[in-house]
């Protein structure tokens, strides 16, 4: 999906990864052709290995599709980013919905700011539980309370950011979800600032959150975003695999939860292995 191409370089690119989306693809691309900006974008949406049609329907409607085969998010934007010929990547994602103006109010923040690296917003979650929409009400308020006091954006979401392709050399792809989102701010400011405006949301399937507070606070936040963003930055290799997909049965969903349990115990014994080496090296520098 290519809008308004001009002879020089093209404004945006809009990477979306996907793995068997088919039931959202289409409306994320509906709602992108409605934006209202009047400038040059395009749209990429990166096949992760789905099994589904995901990639027949983001090409029916108009999508650049790229495919990746390795598994796992930061893989599949690190590609959609490769291919992109904007001079500003967007990152968002293949269940998500966007106002008209969505894009015209980060390319007013771009303008104005000549020296921004990127430029980001809050994520909005439709339908779903009470507790799952005033938790990223609650979050992003006080992101942007933050931003406004000291001028720092200390967290983003991948479904809405934008920065400068030219400042940033890639996504980890040895990180796990989270590697870009956490990852990705770490660095981008370290080459300029990354301003969040708060009245630009996002708005994203709440299916991430049918499981309950519980599951998403200790499997999906403690484990598979905190935990194992820091092991795999620690140890510079994948420790605990991928994230559970939010797309599985309910046999898997049990698999999941097995493998869930080996991997908290052998990120325990990394862990404690780690401590050991380090508490050797200690003693063998204080004999010295």
């Amino acid at each position: 999906m290519t809008h308004k191409i001009k002879p020089h370089k093209l404004r945006f690119s809009i990477v979306i990864p996907a793995y068997n989306e088919a039931d959202y693809i289409a409306a994320t691309l509906k709602s992108l052709k409605k934006l209202t900006y009047d400038g040059s974008y395009e749209v990429i949406v990166v096949d992760n290995n789905s099994t589904d049609n995901t990639a027949t329907i983001a090409a029916k409607h108009g999508a650049i599709v790229v495919t990746e085969k390795r598994p796992g998010v930061c893989f599949a934007r690190q590609s959609g980013t490769q291919a992109a010929k904007g001079e500003i990547i967007v990152s968002t994602d293949a269940d998500t919905t966007y106002d008209p103006e969505w894009l015209t109010h980060i390319d007013d923040e771009f303008n104005k700011y000549p020296d921004t690296a990127a430029v980001a917003g809050p994520c909005r979650y439709m339908g779903g539980p009470v507790w799952g929409r005033a938790y990223a009400r609650l979050l992003f308020g006080l992101v942007a309370a933050v931003y406004v006091i000291v001028g720092r954006t200390f967290y983003v979401s991948a479904t809405n950011i934008a920065f400068r392709k030219n400042l940033f050399d890639g996504y980890d792809t040895n990180l796990p979800q989270g590697g870009d989102e956490l990852d990705l701010i770490r660095r981008l400011k370290k080459k300029g600032p990354v301003r969040f405006n708060n009245n630009n949301p996002t708005f994203t399937s709440s299916r991430r959150l049918e499981r309950g507070f519980v599951y998403n606070f200790i499997v999906s936040w403690l484990i598979f975003y905190i935990l194992e963003y820091n092991l795999n930055r620690l140890f510079g290799r994948p420790i605990l695999g991928a994230s559970p997909s939010f797309r599985t049965s309910v046999s898997h969903r049990k698999y999941n939860l097995i493998r869930l349990v080996v991997v908290c115990l052998i990120a325990v014994m990394l862990l404690i292995d780690r401590h050991r080496i380090l508490h050797m090296i200690s003693n063998a520098v204080n004999l010295q």
